[in-house]
């Protein structure tokens, strides 16, 4: 058992969920979200502050602000605690609620931006708002997990190795698809590895990261107002959209075999099971990643009001044990 001094020394980087017998398909599922942050997006927040002190863009008065959906805010909050850095997130009305209270509990300010940009949707609010706080003041540092090399390099040199040494005969990667981080970090590896490796990115429906039309999200974690800027669709072999009903349905469908995830992983696994019953899986090694557990959620995926309210009072009604 380790015994660290700072919260961020520590995930839990090597357990992996058999899923066939809440799938119906061979599928082994990554999970993230055993640490601190409670997220996969600890990694690349590590990475990101890491760079930033060695790079001396951080001083004792600085303020880290960054925008996120609530992971990363998260992670970020954690660090910052920690190191003693004064941080301030930046959001939208999408984040949890729960969220929220976990950020400001760990000392951290949060900032909700209220309307959308015609074109970029709350995305695009959120960064004008924290360009023109940089503008005003250079005491905030702005990590741009969105353009920062430190959010796939840390997938890269983690999560990526952690899923080869578990697998060495891997055949099918699933990932969720955000800023791309860790989608780019893990196919950036795998591209080099001993054998080639089918890179299946899992995108929210009415995102626009890889194209097509913006249409209404209301689940944070996955999905982009504008194409990722860390995205090289060269390393990408498919990608796999899904509804955001579907998403819920799988949540609690593993919900009631015991399995509490959160709405990033649900969207993964609904893709890589359609994906699995479309392909034969003989032989098949097939391993999705779990950004983040399912207790932040209680109040929207998992309320049934919340989720009726938005999608329809039958929605629930087809999930599968």
């Amino acid at each position: 058992m380790p015994v660290i001094s700072a919260p961020y020394a520590f995930n839990e980087g090597h357990l992996f969920v058999d899923l066939r017998a809440v799938c119906g398909y061979p599928l082994y599922l990554k999970c993230e979200g055993f640490n601190f942050a409670g997220s996969i997006k600890l990694k690349a927040a590590n990475e990101m502050v890491a760079s930033a002190e060695r790079d001396g863009l951080l001083k004792p008065d600085s303020i880290l602000v960054e925008s996120s959906s609530g992971n990363l805010g998260v992670a970020l909050s954690v660090i910052a605690a920690s190191k003693g850095y004064r941080f301030l997130c930046v959001t939208d009305s999408r984040c949890n609620l729960s969220t929220r209270l976990l950020m400001e509990a760990l000392g951290s300010e949060v900032h909700v931006v209220a309307d959308q940009d015609p074109k970029a949707g709350y995305l695009g609010k959120r960064i004008e708002y924290i360009r023109s706080l940089c503008a005003s003041d250079t005491r905030y540092v702005w990590l741009s997990q969105y353009t920062n090399a430190g959010n796939w390099w840390a997938h890269y040199r983690t999560t990526a190795p952690e899923i080869a040494g578990q697998f060495p005969e891997l055949d099918v990667l699933f990932i969720g698809t955000g800023t791309a981080g860790t989608l780019m970090g893990c196919a950036r590896y795998f591209r080099n590895w001993h054998r080639p490796v089918r890179i299946v990115a899992v995108d929210s429906a009415g995102s626009v990261a890889f194209g097509g039309e913006a249409g209404r999200r209301m689940i944070p974690g996955l999905g982009m107002s504008m194409r990722p800027p860390l995205l090289d669709e060269s390393y990408v072999d498919e990608v796999l959209r899904v509804e955001e009903m579907d998403t819920i349905r799988m949540c609690h469908r593993m919900a009631r075999h015991g399995f509490l995830f959160g709405g990033s992983t649900g969207t993964v696994v609904s893709g890589a099971t359609d994906w699995l019953a479309r392909h034969s899986t003989r032989g098949l090694t097939a391993v999705a990643i779990a950004p983040d557990l399912g207790e932040r959620y209680l109040d929207t995926i998992y309320q049934t009001n919340w989720v009726e309210g938005l999608y329809g009072e039958h929605i629930l009604g087809s999930v599968e044990n």
